[in-house]
């Protein structure tokens, strides 16, 4: 899997061909001519688009220059965080299927940065990429790059607002099933550490918590935990309020690892004082102490169907609406979410 180099741009949002293309006076398809080296192009009309382009500050893309010559069998996939163990497994799934029907992946990771993601979509249409695999970073992610582009869009793990195929797992259903089991293992007080809410997933896995500590008539504790944040304030702020959580769901695993290390700063030790489970079944997690129980998502499965998606929409084998997979989730029990001290 190819994966390109992080995309350069100015603070705030990023410089656009449009914008190149409005400071020049000319149009979209005259810029990308003159910046690409493609076909003629007057060389009055291209001194103003470099001109525009200098000031501007606007850089093309060097590794996605590269692939030109290529662009018919490359696909784009775009996701929020590579060091997230679940969308490495979606990328190795995705990269496999495309490479068995003869095409290459150009990896972009976002790093849930808004700036970054609209770079590597704006790459992925200079390029023509034959068809893009997306986990937004929220549900209103501009795709306005493609308007008219003909490029077809699969979306994994995180939904849009727009209808496109899509490609998840069952996030309200397994928050469900693990706030039930916390239930069932004898803990009365369990909270959601979650993520900000434009994350689709962490929202429906908020909402599945809620569901069942509502009907119980339990108390609702429900933390937030920014992106790249350990969550250690925000955990030592719930276990200081007035109802202390007794028993924790993580939306995902890079919670768990972060939950992990802030109740072993609290001397709360896991199964004996503070039930824990979480969302993905990484590789450490049955090899901690104690294990760590966790909902699975089929992630490597995710990235197959995505790319099949995406292969029908190619060849025309796809039907005209939306398409949508939902795929199960597993409940897996370990030792963390039991009550070892009882």
């Amino acid at each position: 899997m190819k994966r390109a180099s992080p995309p350069s741009g100015r603070p705030g949002r990023p410089v656009r061909v449009a914008d190149v293309a409005e400071a020049a006076g000319v149009s979209v398809a005259t810029v990308s001519r003159t910046l690409n080296n493609k076909g003629r192009v007057d060389p009055e009309l291209a001194a103003r688009v470099r001109d525009a382009a200098t000031r501007l500050g606007y850089r093309i893309n060097g590794v996605a220059r590269n692939l030109r010559r290529q662009d018919t069998q490359v696909w784009a996939l775009i996701i929020p965080d590579i060091n997230n163990p679940f969308y490495t497994a979606v990328a190795r799934g995705v990269e496999d299927a495309a490479q068995e029907a003869g095409y290459s992946v150009l990896l972009g990771n976002t790093d849930e940065d808004e700036a970054k993601e609209q770079q590597y979509l704006e790459v992925a249409v200079q390029e023509r990429v034959a068809g893009l695999i997306l986990s937004p970073r929220s549900t209103t992610t501009d795709l306005s790059w493609f308007g008219g582009s003909g490029i077809p869009i699969v979306v994994v793990d995180r939904e849009l607002d727009r209808p496109f195929d899509f490609v998840t797992a069952s996030s309200y259903d397994g928050a469900v099933a693990a706030t039930e089991h916390l239930l069932a293992q004898g803990w009365r007080r369990p909270a959601c550490i979650t993520r900000p809410s434009y994350a689709a997933t962490a929202e429906q896995r908020r909402l599945g918590y809620l569901e069942v500590v509502r009907r119980h008539g339990l108390p609702e504790l429900v933390g937030v935990v920014p992106f790249h944040d350990s969550g250690l304030d925000v955990i030592t702020e719930l276990m200081a309020g007035d109802h202390p959580p007794d028993s924790l769901l993580t939306v995902d695993s890079m919670l768990a690892l972060g939950m992990i290390s802030a109740l072993k700063q609290l001397r709360k030790p896991i199964a004996a004082e503070v039930g824990l489970i979480s969302f993905d079944d990484s590789a450490w997690a049955p090899v901690i102490e104690p294990p760590l129980s966790v909902i699975v998502q089929p992630a490597y499965e995710i990235g197959v169907a995505a790319a099949q998606l995406l292969i029908g929409r190619i060849r025309g084998e796809a039907p005209d609406g939306p398409q949508r997979r939902i795929l199960d989730t597993t409940l897996i029990v370990r030792k963390s979410s039991g009550r070892s001290g009882r």
